[in-house]
């Protein structure tokens, strides 16, 4: 079996290759795209090797294997991003660690993760996660909010104290008029994400594509990637 460090530099190389490919042939520099690696299941010692390799983003989606990996690893220069769908008894753990969250997709999401910024005398940026699978307003299968959806609670996370307003997410939708047709997906986000820096010019971050479908995120033109088992490998089942 392969060493551990030399199994993620080859994997971490190879979609390297692959963002700047897909980069070259959509006419974008390569600095434009930023690798987010979802470390979810793995251990506080991959993102060690990862950070080591330099890596600077990492993503985590739930908050009691975040929380102590985050620890573990708090002399590292990573930022950490929140990426699953996030409940409010979680958001004052979840604001001491976590610099963006990207699932933000409700009202009381916001104001709870305001009173905890504050509280802990940070600033959290924010993804509002675009739900393509659900109504203009309603909400997806996997969280998020409908595109009608995006402008009010925009506004909303804009406004609240100690937060940021970053951009938008998604990911690709498996049901509704955009199921298996991922460029279309990410085409959508980006003439949403237009409309929402009318508004909030700032707000250019777009989160979309991960190991199956990144070159189409970057065709679309996203600035974040967010992948996890291209470079980390798919984890054996526990039992």
């Amino acid at each position: 079996m392969k060493d551990r460090r030399a199994q993620l530099a080859e994997n971490l190389a190879r979609v390297e290759d692959r963002i700047a490919a897909a980069c070259a042939a959509a006419g974008r520099k390569r600095e434009e795209v930023t690798l987010i690696v979802v470390t979810k299941t793995y251990p506080a010692s991959d993102v060690r090797i990862l950070s080591e390799l330099g890596v600077r983003h990492v993503a985590e989606n739930k908050d009691q294997d975040a929380a102590p990996k985050a620890a573990e690893c708090s002399d590292l220069p990573l930022t950490w991003h929140f990426v699953g769908q996030l409940q409010t008894n979680k958001v004052r753990s979840v604001v001491r660690y976590t610099d963006l969250v990207q699932s933000v997709d409700r009202s009381r999401l916001v104001t709870a993760l305001s009173k905890e910024a504050v509280r802990a005398g940070r600033e959290v940026g924010c993804l509002i996660q675009v739900a393509l699978d659900a109504e203009e307003s309603g909400r997806g299968e996997r969280g998020g909010v409908g595109p009608g959806g995006i402008e009010e609670l925009g506004d909303l996370v804009a406004g609240s104290p100690g937060l940021r307003l970053d951009g938008l997410m998604t990911v690709a939708p498996l049901t509704g008029p955009y199921a298996d047709r991922q460029q279309a997906a990410f085409d959508r986000l980006m003439d949403l994400s237009t409309v929402l820096r009318r508004a909030h010019p700032a707000a250019n971050m777009v989160s979309a594509g991960m190991s199956a479908d990144l070159e189409q995120a970057v065709a679309a033109g996203a600035t974040h990637v967010r992948v996890g088992t291209a470079v980390l490998g798919v984890r054996p089942r526990l039992g």
